[in-house]
Order: C-alpha cells, then structure tokens, then sequence
C-alpha cells in the first residue's frame, strides 16, 4: 500500500472516529444531561407546565384554550361553538388555540377584512357581556401574536364579571373580587403590564358557590 493510501486511510479512520464521538456527545450525552437537569431542576416548567385536576391535566398555564358550550353535534365541523357564558373567556385565537397552528391573522392594521371582523366582533362581545361596545377592550378583539396567549388584561376581565355572575347565581362583589385576587403583577414591577390568567382564575370560579 503506498504512502499516500495509508495516510487517506488514517485520515478518514480520525474523520469517522471524530463523528462518531460527537454524535454521542451532542447526540446523545448533552441531549440526556439538559434534559436530566431540567426534569431536577424544573419540572414543572420541563413538561410543558401542565394544570392538574383531580390527577387529570386541564390545560396549561402557559396556553389559552377556548370556554365553550357543548356543540348540538360533535361531529359537524361547520358548527361554530359558542362562548359559554359561565366562564371567563380568554383573547381570540387566530388559530383556534390549537398548539399546531399557533400565529396570528397576519392582517395589516388598515386591512377591510380585519376592521370588519374587529367591528364585528365588538358588537358580538359588548352584547355577550351586556357592555357599552365603546368599553370593549382592545384584546377582547385582537389575537396575541402566537394565538395562544393564556391571560387577559384585568379591564377584559372585570368587563364579564357581571356576566359571569349572573350566569352562575352569584353576586357581582362576589366574583370582582376572585377577579382582583388574580391580578399579577408586572414582572419585576415595570416589565410588561398587568394580567389574570384565563385557565387559573375559571378554575377558581369553579370552586364557588
């Protein structure tokens, strides 16, 4: 064998061994220690931060998901559900609020069709909510960027409060203040602005009686 064979030879001998000992390092090792780090160090946030009840995930604290009656029939797809007026209902989902297809419309702010729907959709939820169309919030009308935000502003959730109440036999004090007991906070005290959290505070409101 001449010299310049054996030295291709060693050459893609250390070229091989070199792919095979980062495969096992970045493809296998690093992969089983961030996941093995993560699962000690932060579970909860590790499996997709899941809300349990009862030993059954309901949702989760990071996803929005829709409040909504019982379809007449499950298996028609053309019928449109409809918000259930016992519950907090979370910002439109572009997407449906379903993980696969999270986005947003992708409509430009001067676009005829997105200043129809938001018109439209001003009128649905002043009347679901029994509400001055001029008090409706901003993101009772718009989807997040995602379609998947799980909180509200607190002006959108006091906005259903009388709603809520009524639907449930409570009084409006009653619910207004499991509103205020769920208000969080800016992060750090300046970062972004205050929210409640739609799946946490339903879940709450299921508690009352």
């Amino acid at each position: 064998m001449s010299k310049f064979l054996t030295s291709a030879v060693r050459r893609h001998l250390s070229a091989l061994r070199m792919l095979l000992l980062l495969t096992v390092v970045t493809g296998i090792v690093y992969p089983l220690a961030v996941t093995g780090v993560a699962q000690a160090a932060f579970s909860d946030r590790a499996n997709g931060s899941e809300v349990k009840q009862n030993g059954h995930v309901v949702g989760s604290s990071l996803l929005g998901q829709s409040f909504n009656l019982p379809k007449k029939d499950p298996n028609n797809a053309d019928e449109v559900a409809k918000p259930d007026p016992k519950w907090f209902q979370p910002r439109p989902s572009a997407g449906g609020y379903d993980p696969l297809a999270s986005g947003a419309s992708n409509l430009g702010p001067n676009n005829p069709d997105l200043i129809t729907s938001i018109k439209d959709l001003r009128k649905a939820v002043a009347a679901f909510d029994g509400v001055d169309p001029a008090s409706v919030p901003a993101d009772a009308l718009t989807s997040s960027g995602s379609g998947l935000d799980p909180d509200i502003s607190p002006a959108y959730a006091y906005e259903q409060v009388n709603r809520v109440a009524k639907a449930r036999g409570l009084t409006a004090d009653t619910v207004h203040k499991l509103v205020a007991d769920h208000v969080v906070n800016r992060d750090l005290g300046f970062l972004g602005a205050k929210r409640v959290n739609v799946l946490d505070l339903n879940r709450a409101l299921a508690t009352l009686r």
